[in-house]
């Protein structure tokens, strides 16, 4: 099983005619989605609301096939982001969280022990910002991390990284990470006038395992040891890129999982990379085809990678 920890909230999508639609979002909600969807056992930590938002989220993720076993609820109203499309789908967010659902996780709603079965952790987002909920996934990496598989997804929402302590602690997250996914940009905000080879060359010398770094349309870059490797996207019609990048970081976990390779000590050839990286950017180029964060299900993924992209490879020189 794979625990999802962080937030869920209401993305209020505005469309091309100023109109806003209610859907569920949030970067850890939308990977546990995409986890389920891809049959993996997946199970969502996160704090959800009472109210009708709340249930809307809770039942989409068991819909998907999520467990809320790990879960709480509470009378907060939920948290709302506004999600503003932009030219080539992308979208831009403000953000609605005070006295809301998703920061209001703490220690006490944390179980003392996992279930045996849970083989990894993913986190990030405003999971990695929001008191109190960033102090208790902090103390749950720390404690878990020597035992299993730690995937970190930073997704910076540069206009809520305005606390002083946000930098140092998120390069303590990714020192005691297996896997970090970032964008390109996070990977900019991060590392500034660096270009993303170097900067995930960074990342992986503070003793990640994986890095992989998403390009939007030109797909995805990875390294692992001593092996680097390009993966164009599929070309696919963008409606949207909500979600995209999240779906992509559960396909990641699924690869993995179908591989039985979920452990801290796992290791991938070159092959073996080009088709994580393949696999991964299907899930995340379907995902923009429809509006919202709606990522594909296991059905979805029938082509291999290789039928659908031309890798680019290299060995670095380290």
């Amino acid at each position: 099983m794979i625990v999802v920890c962080g937030e869920a909230l209401i993305d209020m999508v505005t469309g091309g005619d100023g109109t806003r639609r209610p859907t569920p979002g949030g970067g850890p909600f939308n990977t546990a989605r995409a986890l389920a969807r891809l049959e993996v056992p997946t199970a969502f930590l996160g704090r959800f609301s009472t109210d009708e938002f709340g249930r809307m989220l809770a039942d989409q993720l068991a819909a998907d096939g999520a467990s809320l076993a790990l879960a709480s609820f509470g009378p907060e109203p939920t948290t709302i982001a506004v999600a503003n499309i932009g030219k080539e789908g992308l979208a831009e967010y403000e953000f609605f969280i005070e006295a809301t659902s998703a920061p209001n996780l703490t220690p006490d709603m944390i179980p003392r022990e996992l279930p045996a079965d849970v083989k990894a952790l993913h986190l990030g987002t405003l999971g990695l910002v929001l008191q109190p909920m960033v102090s208790t996934l902090v103390e749950l990496v720390r404690r878990e991390r020597g035992s299993r598989l730690i995937m970190l997804d930073p997704n910076i929402r540069p206009v809520l990284a305005t606390d002083p302590g946000y930098r140092p602690r998120l390069e303590s997250l990714i020192a005691q990470s297996t896997i970090v996914k970032a964008s390109a940009e996070d990977l900019a905000w991060l590392y500034p006038g660096v270009d993303y080879e170097a900067a995930a060359e960074r990342v992986l010398k503070a003793g990640v395992r994986l890095v992989l770094v998403t390009l939007g349309a030109a797909g995805a870059y990875g390294i692992t040891g001593p092996v680097h490797a390009h993966v164009p996207a599929p070309p696919v019609q963008v409606v949207d890129t909500i979600g995209a990048g999240d779906a992509f970081g559960a396909a990641v976990l699924a690869w993995l999982d179908d591989k039985n390779a979920l452990a801290r000590d796992f290791t991938l050839s070159q092959k073996e990379l080009e088709s994580l990286l393949g696999f991964s950017c299907l899930a995340a180029s379907l995902t923009c085809t429809r509006s919202g964060a709606e990522p594909p299900w296991r059905s979805e993924m029938k082509a291999t990678p290789s039928d659908r992209t031309r890798p680019e490879t290299r060995q670095a020189s380290r």
